[in-house]
């Protein structure tokens, strides 16, 4: 390069998954055939009638040009009446919904509105990573508070409050929480809103996973009182509606909240391919059976995604929410990513080492649920196959 890297760049490292699954892409072009039960990405299609809706507004000449920054009317509203009959949340379709490329480029344009360089975060540990990088390319702090088994991977708020929070800006939440599984109950949320809204913060939550293997019904931190007045959510058709690549996503709240963050957003892309808006308006319509079919093929991966943690000796919470399954590794094994990796070499058989979510995932281990139920019987006879060896 002629130029040095900029100097925000100093702190930040490639993405675990996109060094990995490059790896793991070298050894399946040298005829090693890994089963990556790394990411969280579905392998099953959008129902039909997205894809159809798809395709024949694609065919429209005049559908191909750039569309308005808040999406368009018929998206927002169908956002708005997902939410309300899915978390029963009455939004403003007008000034509460903004769509986005999704939820992650909300992490990215919430903390560009909101942080200023020297500003704190409080991030989850283990938690997405994207909270932190994000903060750290922006010159904020990052403040880990722990997240444990002991508290059912809730926030202590009574240690948070004795901690110093000067400066803290922004509170970053994600239940059902990824990558344990854990969910947060509606009085959980409550007293999170009251600490966010008693120590001025912004409380955010990332909310994708809520309609994924959920035996409760599906909550949002907006439906708790007061949460309007102090509290973001994020959501996208990425996990639930098996959308990943389609980049559908929003953020919800008081409107003076989305207006600044617009502010951000139409700096920065230039609105959303309409096809894909309407496709969207189509998968937030799929019926109560779609999901339940879904959620069927779920829960019988998951099924087979514990018989290879009992092959390894693992302890798991069975029958959590989302795309996961989170384990804890016996104490025998003192190097995790090493033996992953002996795993991955050895059985040919990818897992996620769970220190990369955070120090307080060091002992843990996750699979993903988004491949075939057959493909993960091969996975659990070679790694039956490897450790009998």
């Amino acid at each position: 390069m002629i130029i040095p890297k900029a100097d925000r760049l100093k702190p930040i490292s490639e993405f675990f998954f996109s060094r990995k699954l490059r790896e793991v892409a070298k050894l399946n072009a040298e005829g090693r055939d890994v089963i990556n039960l790394g990411p969280g990405g579905p392998d099953l299609a959008p129902s039909k009638e997205t894809i159809q809706a798809l395709t024949a507004s694609a065919s429209f000449e005049t559908n191909h040009r750039y569309q308005p920054y808040t999406g368009v009317e018929v998206l927002r509203k169908a956002i708005a009446e997902w939410y309300d009959r899915t978390y029963d949340v009455k939004l403003d379709h007008a000034n509460q919904v903004l769509p986005l490329l999704g939820s992650k480029e909300g992490v990215l344009y919430v903390s560009l509105a909101f942080l200023n360089p020297g500003d704190k975060v409080l991030i989850p540990d283990p938690g997405y990573g994207t909270y932190s990088t994000i903060a750290k390319l922006l010159g904020a702090e990052p403040v880990y508070y722990d997240l444990n088994e002991e508290t059912n991977w809730l926030p202590d708020l009574e240690r948070l409050a004795d901690s110093d929070l000067r400066n803290v800006k922004m509170f970053w939440i994600n239940y059902p929480h990824m990558p344990t599984g854990s969910e947060a109950s509606r009085a959980d949320f409550a007293k999170m809103v009251e600490f966010a809204r008693e120590h001025q913060m912004l409380l955010c939550n990332d909310n994708p996973y809520s309609m994924i293997l959920n035996r409760n019904e599906p909550l949002s931190l907006l439906s708790v009182e007061n949460a309007f007045d102090c509290c973001l959510e994020m959501n996208s058709l990425s996990k639930s509606h098996n959308m990943s690549g389609w980049r559908v996503g929003m953020v919800l709240g008081h409107e003076d909240y989305l207006s600044t963050i617009l502010t951000v957003k139409s700096n920065n892309d230039s609105g959303m391919f309409l096809p894909v808006q309407h496709a969207a308006v189509e998968a937030l319509k799929n019926p109560a059976d779609w999901h339940a079919q879904l959620n069927k093929i779920y829960a019988a991966r998951r099924e087979k995604v514990y018989k290879i943690f009992d092959l390894l000796n693992c302890n798991y919470a069975l029958d959590k929410p989302g795309l996961f399954v989170w384990a804890k590794a016996p104490d025998e094994i003192s190097d995790i990513e090493k033996y992953l990796d002996e795993i991955l070499y050895g059985a040919g058989v990818f897992l996620t080492p769970g220190k990369i979510f955070g120090k307080n995932g060091d002992r843990y281990i996750r699979s993903s649920l988004c491949v075939p139920e057959a493909t993960i019987d091969t996975a659990i006879s070679r790694i039956n196959k490897f450790i009998s060896l």
